[in-house]
Protein backbone atom coordinates (compact mmCIF):
# COMPACT_ATOMS: atom_id res chain seq x y z
CA UNK A 1 0.00 0.00 0.00
CA UNK A 2 1.32 3.63 -0.84
CA UNK A 3 1.98 5.78 1.93
CA UNK A 4 1.48 9.33 1.35
CA UNK A 5 4.61 11.43 1.88
CA UNK A 6 3.52 13.49 4.88
CA UNK A 7 1.74 10.91 6.87
CA UNK A 8 3.07 10.78 10.36
CA UNK A 9 3.42 6.81 11.14
CA UNK A 10 2.28 6.26 15.06
CA UNK A 11 0.62 3.62 17.25
CA UNK A 12 -1.60 2.86 20.05
CA UNK A 13 0.11 2.79 23.61
CA UNK A 14 -2.80 1.95 25.52
CA UNK A 15 -6.05 0.79 24.76
CA UNK A 16 -9.24 0.75 26.67
CA UNK A 17 -12.62 0.23 26.73
CA UNK A 18 -14.51 3.29 27.92
CA UNK A 19 -17.93 1.25 29.03
CA UNK A 20 -16.03 -1.63 31.21
CA UNK A 21 -14.77 -0.53 34.71
CA UNK A 22 -11.39 1.06 34.92
CA UNK A 23 -10.23 -1.30 37.31
CA UNK A 24 -10.35 -4.09 35.15
CA UNK A 25 -8.12 -2.84 32.57
CA UNK A 26 -4.80 -2.94 31.75
CA UNK A 27 -2.56 0.37 31.42
CA UNK A 28 -4.59 2.18 33.81
CA UNK A 29 -4.05 3.75 37.07
CA UNK A 30 -5.26 5.92 40.04
CA UNK A 31 -2.70 7.24 42.38
CA UNK A 32 0.92 9.05 41.81
CA UNK A 33 3.67 7.31 42.88
CA UNK A 34 7.27 6.96 41.41
CA UNK A 35 7.04 3.06 42.15
CA UNK A 36 4.58 2.54 39.17
CA UNK A 37 6.16 1.13 36.22
CA UNK A 38 5.94 2.49 32.62
CA UNK A 39 3.36 0.37 30.72
CA UNK A 40 4.84 1.56 27.68
CA UNK A 41 7.90 3.45 26.04
CA UNK A 42 8.26 5.75 23.03
CA UNK A 43 11.11 7.33 21.50
CA UNK A 44 11.27 11.49 21.53
CA UNK A 45 9.84 12.44 18.23
CA UNK A 46 7.84 9.56 18.08
CA UNK A 47 3.72 10.08 16.91
CA UNK A 48 1.81 8.01 19.72
CA UNK A 49 -1.64 7.73 21.26
CA UNK A 50 -3.35 6.82 24.25
CA UNK A 51 -6.76 6.13 24.43
CA UNK A 52 -8.74 7.20 28.57
CA UNK A 53 -11.77 5.98 30.11
CA UNK A 54 -13.87 9.00 32.02
CA UNK A 55 -12.41 10.46 34.87
CA UNK A 56 -14.85 8.06 37.10
CA UNK A 57 -13.65 4.72 35.32
CA UNK A 58 -17.48 4.12 33.76
CA UNK A 59 -19.55 4.96 36.69
CA UNK A 60 -21.61 7.65 35.00
CA UNK A 61 -24.58 6.72 32.95
CA UNK A 62 -26.08 8.36 29.67
CA UNK A 63 -29.33 8.42 31.43
CA UNK A 64 -31.81 10.99 33.03
CA UNK A 65 -30.96 10.33 36.91
CA UNK A 66 -28.37 11.47 39.08
CA UNK A 67 -28.29 8.61 41.40
CA UNK A 68 -25.16 7.77 39.65
CA UNK A 69 -23.06 11.10 40.48
CA UNK A 70 -24.32 11.11 44.32
CA UNK A 71 -23.13 7.79 44.62
CA UNK A 72 -19.69 8.10 42.74
CA UNK A 73 -17.23 6.21 44.59
CA UNK A 74 -14.25 8.93 44.64
CA UNK A 75 -11.70 6.59 46.08
CA UNK A 76 -11.14 5.13 42.53
CA UNK A 77 -10.57 8.58 40.66
CA UNK A 78 -8.94 9.98 38.28
CA UNK A 79 -8.16 7.00 36.12
CA UNK A 80 -4.99 7.80 34.30
CA UNK A 81 -3.81 5.69 31.45
CA UNK A 82 0.32 5.47 31.74
CA UNK A 83 2.63 5.84 32.85
CA UNK A 84 4.46 6.10 29.77
CA UNK A 85 7.75 6.49 29.61
CA UNK A 86 10.36 8.28 27.07
CA UNK A 87 13.28 7.10 26.15
CA UNK A 88 16.32 9.62 27.20
CA UNK A 89 14.64 11.51 29.81
CA UNK A 90 16.19 11.99 33.03
CA UNK A 91 15.44 14.05 35.90
CA UNK A 92 16.11 17.33 35.85
CA UNK A 93 15.44 17.26 32.26
CA UNK A 94 12.52 19.37 30.76
CA UNK A 95 9.71 16.70 28.45
CA UNK A 96 7.89 18.60 25.67
CA UNK A 97 4.30 17.49 25.23
CA UNK A 98 3.07 18.07 21.82
CA UNK A 99 -0.88 17.41 21.52
CA UNK A 100 -1.28 16.51 18.75
CA UNK A 101 -5.32 15.54 19.03
CA UNK A 102 -7.97 14.88 21.61
CA UNK A 103 -11.23 13.33 20.43
CA UNK A 104 -14.13 10.71 22.02
CA UNK A 105 -14.81 7.47 21.34
CA UNK A 106 -16.74 6.99 17.75
CA UNK A 107 -18.61 4.58 19.76
CA UNK A 108 -19.33 7.17 22.74
CA UNK A 109 -20.37 10.48 21.15
CA UNK A 110 -21.55 12.08 24.78
CA UNK A 111 -20.45 13.26 28.20
CA UNK A 112 -21.46 14.38 30.90
CA UNK A 113 -21.49 17.29 33.88
CA UNK A 114 -22.09 17.04 37.30
CA UNK A 115 -22.82 18.88 40.36
CA UNK A 116 -21.34 16.68 43.29
CA UNK A 117 -23.18 16.25 46.51
CA UNK A 118 -21.26 18.53 49.87
CA UNK A 119 -20.52 15.15 51.38
CA UNK A 120 -19.34 13.65 48.07
CA UNK A 121 -17.07 15.78 46.11
CA UNK A 122 -18.02 19.38 46.76
CA UNK A 123 -17.35 21.62 44.14
CA UNK A 124 -17.16 25.86 43.77
CA UNK A 125 -20.65 26.31 45.47
CA UNK A 126 -20.93 23.42 47.60
CA UNK A 127 -21.59 25.21 51.10
CA UNK A 128 -23.69 27.70 49.98
CA UNK A 129 -25.56 25.69 47.52
CA UNK A 130 -25.60 22.73 49.85
CA UNK A 131 -24.82 20.94 47.02
CA UNK A 132 -27.30 18.22 45.94
CA UNK A 133 -26.00 15.80 42.91
CA UNK A 134 -27.43 16.80 39.74
CA UNK A 135 -25.99 16.35 35.84
CA UNK A 136 -26.17 17.55 32.16
CA UNK A 137 -25.60 14.73 29.47
CA UNK A 138 -24.57 16.30 26.43
CA UNK A 139 -24.51 14.66 23.14
CA UNK A 140 -21.77 15.24 20.42
CA UNK A 141 -22.10 15.90 17.06
CA UNK A 142 -18.62 16.82 15.24
CA UNK A 143 -17.35 20.53 17.01
CA UNK A 144 -20.48 20.96 18.52
CA UNK A 145 -22.07 20.24 22.11
CA UNK A 146 -25.97 19.86 22.72
CA UNK A 147 -27.46 19.14 26.13
CA UNK A 148 -31.67 17.50 26.59
CA UNK A 149 -30.92 18.87 30.09
CA UNK A 150 -29.48 22.24 29.56
CA UNK A 151 -31.94 23.29 26.25
CA UNK A 152 -31.40 26.29 24.43
CA UNK A 153 -27.37 26.38 24.00
CA UNK A 154 -25.19 25.12 21.12
CA UNK A 155 -21.30 25.39 21.46
CA UNK A 156 -18.11 24.38 19.87
CA UNK A 157 -15.96 22.52 22.76
CA UNK A 158 -12.24 23.10 22.90
CA UNK A 159 -11.15 19.31 23.74
CA UNK A 160 -8.21 18.50 26.00
CA UNK A 161 -6.60 16.80 29.14
CA UNK A 162 -8.20 17.93 32.41
CA UNK A 163 -5.02 15.91 33.68
CA UNK A 164 -1.83 15.24 32.59
CA UNK A 165 1.51 15.04 34.47
CA UNK A 166 4.94 13.06 35.03
CA UNK A 167 5.53 10.81 37.72
CA UNK A 168 6.75 12.12 41.18
CA UNK A 169 10.19 11.44 42.57
CA UNK A 170 9.91 9.70 46.03
CA UNK A 171 11.39 12.97 47.87
CA UNK A 172 8.63 15.15 46.02
CA UNK A 173 5.80 12.30 46.79
CA UNK A 174 6.91 12.71 50.15
CA UNK A 175 6.73 16.87 50.28
CA UNK A 176 3.06 16.75 49.07
CA UNK A 177 1.90 13.98 51.65
CA UNK A 178 4.04 16.38 54.15
CA UNK A 179 2.26 19.70 53.52
CA UNK A 180 -1.19 17.98 52.20
CA UNK A 181 -1.09 16.34 55.75
CA UNK A 182 -0.96 19.06 57.28
CA UNK A 183 -3.68 21.07 56.02
CA UNK A 184 -5.96 18.42 56.72
CA UNK A 185 -5.26 18.46 60.32
CA UNK A 186 -5.54 22.19 60.33
CA UNK A 187 -9.28 21.58 59.14
CA UNK A 188 -10.28 18.41 60.27
CA UNK A 189 -14.14 19.02 59.84
CA UNK A 190 -14.20 21.05 56.43
CA UNK A 191 -16.79 19.24 54.54
CA UNK A 192 -15.92 19.20 51.88
CA UNK A 193 -12.49 18.07 52.65
CA UNK A 194 -9.70 20.78 52.05
CA UNK A 195 -7.61 17.63 50.38
CA UNK A 196 -7.62 13.94 50.30
CA UNK A 197 -4.60 11.75 51.99
CA UNK A 198 -3.44 8.15 50.31
CA UNK A 199 -6.20 6.36 50.83
CA UNK A 200 -5.51 2.30 50.24
CA UNK A 201 -9.35 1.75 49.18
CA UNK A 202 -9.73 1.71 45.74
CA UNK A 203 -6.48 2.40 44.89
CA UNK A 204 -5.46 0.54 41.55
CA UNK A 205 -2.64 -0.65 38.78
CA UNK A 206 -3.68 -1.96 36.13
CA UNK A 207 -0.40 -4.01 35.34
CA UNK A 208 1.05 -6.93 36.94
CA UNK A 209 3.68 -5.51 39.70
CA UNK A 210 4.71 -7.41 43.15
CA UNK A 211 1.97 -7.57 45.70
CA UNK A 212 4.73 -5.23 47.92
CA UNK A 213 4.81 -2.49 45.54
CA UNK A 214 1.20 -2.51 44.94
CA UNK A 215 0.76 -2.20 48.54
CA UNK A 216 3.53 0.81 49.06
CA UNK A 217 1.43 2.76 46.13
CA UNK A 218 -1.64 2.12 47.69
CA UNK A 219 -0.23 3.55 51.47
CA UNK A 220 1.68 6.54 50.00
CA UNK A 221 0.50 7.07 46.66
CA UNK A 222 -0.97 10.59 46.33
CA UNK A 223 -4.66 10.98 45.27
CA UNK A 224 -5.04 12.93 42.05
CA UNK A 225 -7.76 15.79 42.72
CA UNK A 226 -5.08 18.59 43.07
CA UNK A 227 -3.00 20.14 40.60
CA UNK A 228 1.09 20.18 41.40
CA UNK A 229 4.72 20.84 40.63
CA UNK A 230 4.48 17.82 37.74
CA UNK A 231 0.99 18.90 36.27
CA UNK A 232 -1.74 16.92 37.39
CA UNK A 233 -5.19 18.11 37.41
CA UNK A 234 -4.22 21.62 36.43
CA UNK A 235 -7.92 21.20 33.95
CA UNK A 236 -6.65 24.23 31.70
CA UNK A 237 -9.11 24.18 28.64
CA UNK A 238 -6.99 25.64 26.28
CA UNK A 239 -4.47 22.85 26.12
CA UNK A 240 -5.93 21.52 23.20
CA UNK A 241 -4.58 20.24 19.92
CA UNK A 242 -1.80 22.16 18.85
CA UNK A 243 -0.56 22.72 22.35
CA UNK A 244 2.45 22.26 23.44
CA UNK A 245 3.25 21.52 27.65
CA UNK A 246 6.79 21.53 29.41
CA UNK A 247 6.89 19.09 32.00
CA UNK A 248 10.16 19.13 34.68
CA UNK A 249 11.42 15.26 34.92
CA UNK A 250 11.47 13.62 38.51
CA UNK A 251 12.30 10.02 37.72
CA UNK A 252 14.06 8.40 34.61
CA UNK A 253 11.70 8.46 31.32
CA UNK A 254 9.23 10.71 33.02
CA UNK A 255 6.43 8.44 32.93
CA UNK A 256 3.81 10.53 31.65
CA UNK A 257 0.03 9.82 32.59
CA UNK A 258 -3.27 11.55 31.11
CA UNK A 259 -7.05 11.30 31.31
CA UNK A 260 -9.63 13.23 32.93
CA UNK A 261 -10.56 14.04 29.34
CA UNK A 262 -12.96 17.01 28.58
CA UNK A 263 -14.46 18.13 25.26
CA UNK A 264 -15.52 21.58 26.45
CA UNK A 265 -14.72 23.30 29.86
CA UNK A 266 -15.27 27.10 31.18
CA UNK A 267 -12.79 28.74 33.09
CA UNK A 268 -12.66 27.44 37.05
CA UNK A 269 -14.50 23.89 36.36
CA UNK A 270 -16.56 25.14 38.82
CA UNK A 271 -19.17 22.40 39.70
CA UNK A 272 -16.14 20.02 40.80
CA UNK A 273 -17.47 17.60 38.02
CA UNK A 274 -17.76 20.76 35.82
CA UNK A 275 -16.36 20.14 32.36
CA UNK A 276 -18.07 18.02 30.27
CA UNK A 277 -16.15 14.79 30.91
CA UNK A 278 -15.92 12.37 28.25
CA UNK A 279 -13.75 8.85 27.47
CA UNK A 280 -11.35 9.43 24.53
CA UNK A 281 -8.29 9.29 22.50
CA UNK A 282 -5.70 11.51 22.18
CA UNK A 283 -2.38 11.87 20.13
CA UNK A 284 0.91 13.07 21.79
CA UNK A 285 4.66 13.45 20.37
CA UNK A 286 7.00 13.81 22.80
CA UNK A 287 10.72 15.69 23.22
CA UNK A 288 13.08 16.17 25.76
CA UNK A 289 15.11 19.23 26.67
CA UNK A 290 18.26 18.38 28.57
CA UNK A 291 18.82 19.65 32.04
CA UNK A 292 15.57 22.00 31.17
CA UNK A 293 14.69 22.48 34.75
CA UNK A 294 17.74 24.16 35.66
CA UNK A 295 17.57 26.41 32.31
CA UNK A 296 14.16 27.49 32.79
CA UNK A 297 14.08 27.67 36.35
CA UNK A 298 11.04 25.49 36.65
CA UNK A 299 9.28 24.82 39.29
CA UNK A 300 5.74 23.76 37.81
CA UNK A 301 4.71 23.35 33.85
CA UNK A 302 4.64 25.87 31.81
CA UNK A 303 1.70 25.79 28.42
CA UNK A 304 1.76 27.25 24.70
CA UNK A 305 -2.27 27.35 24.45
CA UNK A 306 -3.52 25.81 21.46
CA UNK A 307 -4.19 28.13 18.24
CA UNK A 308 -7.83 26.41 17.85
CA UNK A 309 -10.23 28.48 19.84
CA UNK A 310 -14.16 28.55 19.66
CA UNK A 311 -14.86 31.73 17.75
CA UNK A 312 -17.12 33.47 20.06
CA UNK A 313 -16.01 37.67 20.02
CA UNK A 314 -19.41 38.76 21.90
CA UNK A 315 -19.56 38.24 24.85
CA UNK A 316 -21.91 39.18 28.19
CA UNK A 317 -19.21 39.76 31.39
CA UNK A 318 -20.14 40.11 35.22
CA UNK A 319 -17.77 41.13 37.80
CA UNK A 320 -17.26 40.60 41.10
CA UNK A 321 -15.42 41.82 43.99
CA UNK A 322 -14.43 40.44 47.11
CA UNK A 323 -17.11 41.52 49.01
CA UNK A 324 -19.83 38.29 49.70
CA UNK A 325 -22.84 40.37 47.64
CA UNK A 326 -24.87 37.20 47.91
CA UNK A 327 -24.65 36.23 51.42
CA UNK A 328 -23.86 38.24 54.84
CA UNK A 329 -22.23 41.48 52.74
CA UNK A 330 -18.50 40.69 54.58
CA UNK A 331 -15.72 42.40 53.37
CA UNK A 332 -12.72 40.55 52.10
CA UNK A 333 -9.01 41.91 51.44
CA UNK A 334 -7.89 41.38 47.74
CA UNK A 335 -9.63 37.77 47.95
CA UNK A 336 -9.86 37.10 44.20
CA UNK A 337 -11.79 33.46 45.18
CA UNK A 338 -14.66 35.49 46.78
CA UNK A 339 -14.43 37.62 43.55
CA UNK A 340 -14.79 34.98 41.03
CA UNK A 341 -17.74 33.55 43.47
CA UNK A 342 -19.34 36.84 43.01
CA UNK A 343 -19.08 37.31 39.31
CA UNK A 344 -20.23 33.30 39.04
CA UNK A 345 -22.94 34.04 41.09
CA UNK A 346 -24.23 36.91 39.26
CA UNK A 347 -24.10 35.15 35.82
CA UNK A 348 -25.93 32.38 37.69
CA UNK A 349 -28.88 34.70 38.77
CA UNK A 350 -28.69 36.73 35.54
CA UNK A 351 -29.63 33.01 33.91
CA UNK A 352 -32.04 32.44 36.47
CA UNK A 353 -33.84 35.53 35.11
CA UNK A 354 -33.76 33.79 31.58
CA UNK A 355 -35.45 30.49 32.80
CA UNK A 356 -32.95 28.46 34.16
CA UNK A 357 -32.88 26.67 36.94
CA UNK A 358 -29.75 27.25 39.48
CA UNK A 359 -28.85 23.51 38.60
CA UNK A 360 -29.07 24.05 34.56
CA UNK A 361 -27.00 27.67 34.98
CA UNK A 362 -24.67 26.10 37.27
CA UNK A 363 -23.69 23.15 34.90
CA UNK A 364 -23.76 25.38 31.75
CA UNK A 365 -21.04 27.62 33.52
CA UNK A 366 -18.92 24.98 34.02
CA UNK A 367 -19.30 23.52 30.67
CA UNK A 368 -19.56 26.29 28.13
CA UNK A 369 -16.22 27.64 27.28
CA UNK A 370 -16.81 30.95 29.49
CA UNK A 371 -13.37 32.81 30.22
CA UNK A 372 -12.57 34.53 33.63
CA UNK A 373 -9.94 37.37 34.03
CA UNK A 374 -8.55 38.61 37.16
CA UNK A 375 -9.23 42.46 36.34
CA UNK A 376 -7.37 44.23 39.17
CA UNK A 377 -5.76 42.56 42.41
CA UNK A 378 -3.96 45.98 43.43
CA UNK A 379 -7.03 48.09 44.55
CA UNK A 380 -7.42 47.51 48.24
CA UNK A 381 -9.76 45.99 49.52
CA UNK A 382 -11.25 44.74 46.46
CA UNK A 383 -10.12 42.24 44.22
CA UNK A 384 -11.96 42.20 40.57
CA UNK A 385 -12.81 39.06 38.29
CA UNK A 386 -14.76 38.87 35.63
CA UNK A 387 -16.89 36.12 33.79
CA UNK A 388 -17.22 36.28 29.86
CA UNK A 389 -20.68 34.72 29.06
CA UNK A 390 -19.83 34.05 24.95
CA UNK A 391 -23.33 35.11 23.54
CA UNK A 392 -23.46 32.78 20.71
CA UNK A 393 -23.61 29.64 22.03
CA UNK A 394 -27.52 30.92 23.05
CA UNK A 395 -30.60 29.85 20.37
CA UNK A 396 -32.07 33.12 21.54
CA UNK A 397 -31.03 36.87 22.88
CA UNK A 398 -29.89 37.10 26.06
CA UNK A 399 -28.99 40.75 26.27
CA UNK A 400 -30.80 43.16 28.81
CA UNK A 401 -33.80 45.10 27.19
CA UNK A 402 -35.72 47.98 28.68
CA UNK A 403 -38.73 45.79 29.34
CA UNK A 404 -36.22 42.89 30.72
CA UNK A 405 -35.67 39.60 30.27
CA UNK A 406 -37.58 37.00 28.29
CA UNK A 407 -38.65 33.88 30.95
CA UNK A 408 -38.61 30.68 29.24
CA UNK A 409 -39.32 27.00 30.41
CA UNK A 410 -35.99 24.95 30.18
CA UNK A 411 -37.45 22.11 31.98
CA UNK A 412 -34.92 20.60 34.67
CA UNK A 413 -31.26 18.98 34.25
CA UNK A 414 -30.88 15.41 35.37
CA UNK A 415 -31.65 15.43 39.60
CA UNK A 416 -31.63 12.30 42.14
CA UNK A 417 -34.53 9.73 42.04
CA UNK A 418 -35.36 11.12 45.32
CA UNK A 419 -35.98 14.51 44.11
CA UNK A 420 -33.81 16.41 46.60
CA UNK A 421 -32.22 19.32 45.32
Amino acid sequence: MATRANSVPHRTVIEVDPFIPADQQKGIHNRWHPDIPAFATVKPGEVFTVQCVDWTGAQIGNNDCSDDIKNVDLSKIHNLSGPVAIEGAEPGDCLVVDILDVRPFDKMPWGYTGIFELENGGGLFAREFNSRAAKAIWDFKGVYATSRHVPGVKFAGVSHPGLIGTAPSAELLATWNKREGELIAAHQNSVPPVAFPPEPKGAYVGQDISEEVMEKVAREGARTVPPREHGGNCDIKNLSKGSRCYFPVYVKGANLSVGDLHFSQGDGEISFCGAIEMAGIITFSCSIIKNGVEKFAMKQPMFLPSPVDPMYSAKLIFEGISVDVHGDGKQYNMDATVAFKQATLNAISYLMKLGYTREQAYLLLSAAPVESHVGAVVDSPNACVTMALPLGIFEFDILPKDDGLTRRDFGQCAIRSDGVL
